[in-house]
């Protein structure tokens, strides 16, 4: 029996209340049909006694609050999935907008997905590489890990982005790899960007898009990393494939978490966000990992611009507590002209150790990024003295870490947009570069691999 509710008894922006409504439940989703015909959709976003609030998905405007009809299906926002998203272009709510037809589905899922019990958590191994040394090197990307990367605004990292999705591959090329990449309040030109990227570089075969405008409804914005995690989760889980998925911008999902607690009329927390957002953040990242006795991997790499660059401010705070690490853009590297801005010294991989070395990539892994991480932050103690007492005052070991920090930003760091390096390239070059050093200053590597790999005065 199909039941509808007329009428509305208020309209708040995209929210609408009614009266008097029985059986519903929390995220269901609602049928809103107008005079004229026009059907929306709106999601249960409160329940208080027979009192009921829906987020209309496509805003409010236009309804007549007297005679639009309400029906509620009885099931949450599902998307339909089959092995042919892969290529597409979807909305922030899984509609097509790439001018092909629907998806005809093999399943449908609920987009809110449902927690992985941690017992059947298999731990992260192996790594996914992406062509870049700066994180291949000293921030290795671990399958089944999520590891953010911090950005400011104005920065690179929508170019990084693409790179990323252009270069990463598992070690294995055997086998199956994906990528779903979500943009969410994006501009109409980043968008295009981002779409004419992958195209032209034949990427796009490999990838399933999911693209909120910044014009589109905040709901929609909100949805968006829902859609996508479930959509790598069906190719993850159920066809195997080792999925990578990239979100830019976490901070216009924040944002619009923001206006939507407001409309909501909860009470703000820090800077106004909601006091439940570091929860709400959990259940998106907490979707990646491995699981036991499936094929597949869901790893996470979330793109979020500080505000002000402030690494305390909430978002990337809150982040930081959840994920497993993080890479850091330097500004300072950035009006440099080095791209990508990868500030080496706070940027970690938490996972590293478990994925590096011997039996995963190359034995001297672990032991070469230790020690660059040490030598770059003695280029920096060797700066900062510099900048006090001149540098021509400089002992002939910290002369060496300033002329050391220098190749290692132009050369190691800096590299092409469209260059992509084998992780024998990185190391190899790793190792160049440490060989300017004296070998009693690499005290971070084994003598047997200084013995393999040192190419400078014994």
């Amino acid at each position: 029996m199909r039941i509808e509710y007329t009428g509305l008894s208020e309209m708040q922006g995209s929210l609408i209340a009614l009266e008097g409504v029985t059986g519903v439940t929390y995220d269901e989703l609602a049928e809103i049909t107008m005079d004229s015909g026009e059907r929306r959709f709106g999601r249960v976003i409160r329940i208080d006694g027979d009192r009921v609030v829906l987020q209309v998905l496509e805003g409010t405007e236009g309804i007549d609050m007297e005679t639009v009809n309400t029906h509620f299906t009885g099931r949450p926002i599902t998307l339909p999935l089959s092995k042919e998203i892969l290529g597409r272009i979807f909305d922030g709510s899984g509609k097509p907008i790439d001018g092909l037809r629907e998806v005809y589905p093999e399943e449908r899922r609920d987009i809110n997905g449902s927690a992985i019990n941690p017992v059947s958590r298999k731990y992260p191994r192996s790594c996914i590489l992406t062509g870049i040394s700066s994180i291949d090197a000293t921030s290795t990307l671990i399958r089944g890990q999520k590891l953010p990367i911090f950005s400011g605004a104005g920065m690179s990292h929508n170019e990084l982005a693409a790179q990323i999705v252009r270069q990463a591959h598992t070690m294995d090329s055997d086998e199956e790899f994906a990528i779903v990449f979500c943009a969410m309040g994006v501009k109409n030109d980043t968008a295009e960007f981002f779409r004419k990227d992958f195209q032209d570089s034949g990427a796009l075969g490999r990838v399933v898009m999911f693209l909120n405008m910044a014009s589109d409804p905040i709901i929609e914005r909100i949805l968006a990393p829902r859609c996508a995690l479930t959509a790598a989760e069906y190719l993850a889980f159920r066809h195997g494939y080792h999925v990578l998925v990239i979100m830019t911008d976490m901070t216009s999902y924040c944002e619009a978490l923001r206006e939507f607690s407001s409309s909501k009329g909860e009470i703000p927390s820090r800077k106004g966000f909601p006091s439940y957002m570091y929860s709400d953040l959990a259940s998106v990242y907490e979707r990646a990992g491995m699981i036991h006795g499936l094929p597949g991997s869901v790893t996470q790499v979330p793109i979020l611009t500080m505000p002000n660059d402030d690494i305390s401010h909430p978002i990337p705070d809150l982040t930081g507590y959840i994920t497993e690490g993080q890479i850091v853009l330097s500004r300072d590297l950035e009006q440099k002209g080095i791209y990508p801005p990868v500030a080496i010294l706070p940027s970690l991989s938490r996972l590293m150790k478990d994925g590096t070395g011997e039996g995963f990539t190359r034995e001297d892994h672990a032991d070469l990024s230790n020690q660059l991480f040490a030598s770059y932050s003695a280029v920096a103690d060797a700066r900062s003295l510099a900048s006090v007492i001149g540098e021509d005052e400089l002992s002939d070991t910290d002369k060496l870490y300033i002329a050391f920090g220098k190749r290692f930003e132009k050369e190691f760091i800096n590299q092409g947009m469209r260059e992509n390096r084998t992780l024998e390239q990185t190391l190899d070059l790793g190792w160049d570069l440490l060989s300017m050093l004296p070998r009693t200053e690499l005290g971070r590597v084994s003598d047997k691999l200084l013995d393999k790999y040192y190419r400078g005065n014994k």
